[in-house]
Formats: structure tokens, sequence, C-alpha cells
């Protein structure tokens, strides 16, 4: 049984926009590469696997984790504009509005994706955040379970977000 792709964009009164329909299509693309039924893949991994196409779309890649090979997004700028505080993103879109985060094991576990939310909240002029995350880890429907916490965050309406909106990628 072949494992399909999963995505729901949020807030779900809005649809998606062609500069993120491009990305879905670049996990629509690797979809077979990155299914791993024993789930042996690290987000690395799978963002190398997906690295040829998001480059394409086009973005700027992580290459490593050591510095020089990460990309920095600005968070806070201080004297003569010198960025005082960044985060790191897996993918930026080139125009810098769109953050992609990959995630394997760890996504709810250790409630990454909160972390991945709070970051591509404060960085600078981002506008989108596309979190992907396993539909199936050990067991459990980690898909299921952002999908559940996004949705209450929007439909309460508690809590807004700087953010036009957040797609969740589901990958086996």
């Amino acid at each position: 049984m072949k494992k399909e792709l999963r995505f729901q964009f949020f807030p779900r009164s809005i649809g998606i926009t062609k500069q993120v329909q491009k990305i879905i299509d670049c996990f629509l693309a690797v979809n077979d590469e990155i299914c791993s039924p024993e789930h042996t893949l690290s987000s690395n991994e799978v963002l190398s696997i997906l690295r040829a196409k998001l480059l394409e779309v086009p973005m700027q890649v992580e290459k490593g984790k050591t510095r020089g090979l990460k990309i920095p997004v600005p968070v806070l700028f201080g004297l003569d504009n010198k960025i005082d505080q960044h985060f790191d993103a897996d993918a930026l879109s080139l125009d810098g509005t769109i953050v992609l985060e990959v995630e394997a094991g760890r996504a709810v576990d250790n409630y990454q994706f909160l972390k991945d939310i709070f970051q591509a909240s404060m960085m600078y002029g981002v506008e989108y955040l596309i979190l992907a995350v396993r539909n199936d880890y050990r067991g459990h429907d980690d898909f299921k379970k952002v999908y559940t916490f996004l949705e209450t965050l929007y439909i309460s309406n508690r809590l807004h977000l700087p953010l036009k909106g957040i797609l969740l990628v589901g990958y086996y």
C-alpha cells in the first residue's frame, strides 16, 4: 500500500498560495524516497532528499549543521542594523517570506513543532511557516496531533500569530 502525503493549510478559511503549492509539489515529487516504513530517516536526511526540488522553487536550503551551512533568519537588529539575534531555518524562500522546518521523531515528543511556530513567528519578514512532520511515528499519528493543535489555535482565536498561515505537511 502506497503511503500518501497529507497536508492542511491554516487558517482553513484561506487557500494555499502558488508559492506554497510549489513547496507541496516538492514533497509530492520525492514522496516515494522520503517514505520510510521503519521511520529510519532523520529530518536532515529528509531535507537532503528534498534539497534539489526546493532549490528549483527557488529556496535557500540548509547544507549542514555548522556555522556557514545554516540559514540564519534575523529576529532582532542592533546598532548600525547589525543582526543581534537570529534563528536558523531548514529552508527559506529567496524573498524571505516562507520558512520550512522538517521534523522527524521529535516533532511531537519534544514539542519541537511549538518551537518551530514560535521561531517562525519571531523571524523578520516571514509570513508563512511550512511544518513537515511524520504521519506515523512509533505508532502515533504526529500529523493528527499537530493538526489538532493548530485547529484549536486558529478556531479558539485566543492567540494571534503574526503569520499569514501555517502549512502542515505529513509524510511517512
